[in-house]
């Protein structure tokens, strides 16, 4: 471990972000001082599994990984799963929230309601995994956690977009997509969606501009998170979607890691929940 007193003498502000996903997880170390990336790991398990399954495997890479026995300064949590829904906050009661989840989301006696409070007026209410928390709580004592639509949401509005098109965010993890689309600076939806084919991550994505009354050639589709321009769900999506480009994250973070503005991109959520001032 390190020590208070190393800490002190080499003035070391360490941070860490980590995502948790059903299918495996992610965790970001900064230096604040320097603003240095430190360090990077992303754990892909293929399937989904059980909150039980996916905190072996994070106690797992703790066993593991010298870099995880450091002190920080701050940890936050990242959940990214469906069990969300957005609300305007003129309509939110806190002592109410889990009945805003009923609607979409399937809920256990023994399931914890979480929300986070967004910008323009809105509440994201949400189900975090309790274990996960537990684990973490023992480990660092208070921390701060978040939904990593939450996230997402809050930056893309932040943007302030000039244009009255649409505009679509679709944040990739290999086999479901976060998407958020604004126009007028105002949210018009965020949701998530499985994919498990090319032709299922294009079905979703034109059924919802169908729903939403939005012209396919009209709107403009960002991408995010681990999307390649070589491959088939960017050929497809091209297809379809000719107004498409890839997001590219002002972060001042700096790594020596290969490309890192798609490293900036994939890991926006991370790097966007830590704060070096």
């Amino acid at each position: 471990m390190m020590t208070n007193s190393s800490k002190q003498e080499n003035h070391t502000i360490l941070k860490m972000s980590i995502q948790v996903r059903l299918n495996g997880f992610s965790f970001c170390i900064i230096d604040c001082n320097t603003n240095d990336i430190l360090w990077f790991k992303k754990r892909d398990l293929g399937k989904e599994n059980s909150p039980v399954k996916i905190l072996e495997e994070i106690e797992r890479l703790y066993a593991e990984e010298e870099m995880l026995q450091h002190e920080f300064n701050e940890v936050g949590i990242l959940f990214s799963n469906d069990l969300f829904t957005i609300v305007p906050a003129a309509y939110f009661i806190e002592e109410e929230a889990s009945t805003y989840l009923k609607f979409n989301t399937k809920i256990l006696q023994t399931d914890v309601v979480a929300h986070d409070l967004l910008s323009n007026d809105l509440v994201n209410v949400y189900i975090p995994y309790t274990n996960i928390n537990n684990y973490f709580f023992d480990k660092y004592g208070e921390f701060e956690y978040q939904h990593n639509i939450s996230v997402l949401i809050d930056a893309i509005l932040a943007k302030k977009q000039d244009s009255k098109e649409a505009q679509i965010y679709l944040n990739d993890y290999n086999n479901y997509y976060e998407l958020v689309i604004v126009q007028n600076n105002k949210l018009v939806l965020a949701n998530t969606f499985h994919y498990e084919t090319k032709e299922d991550f294009i079905y979703y994505l034109l059924f919802t501009l169908e729903q939403l009354d939005l012209n396919p050639t009209e709107v403009y589709l960002w991408l995010m998170g681990t999307i390649v321009k070589q491959s088939d769900i960017y050929d497809i999506a091209y297809t379809y979607i000719r107004n498409i480009d890839f997001l590219i994250p002002a972060f001042s973070f700096t790594a020596d890691i290969d490309r890192s503005e798609s490293f900036h991109r994939e890991a926006f959520s991370l790097l966007k929940t830590i704060k070096c001032e």
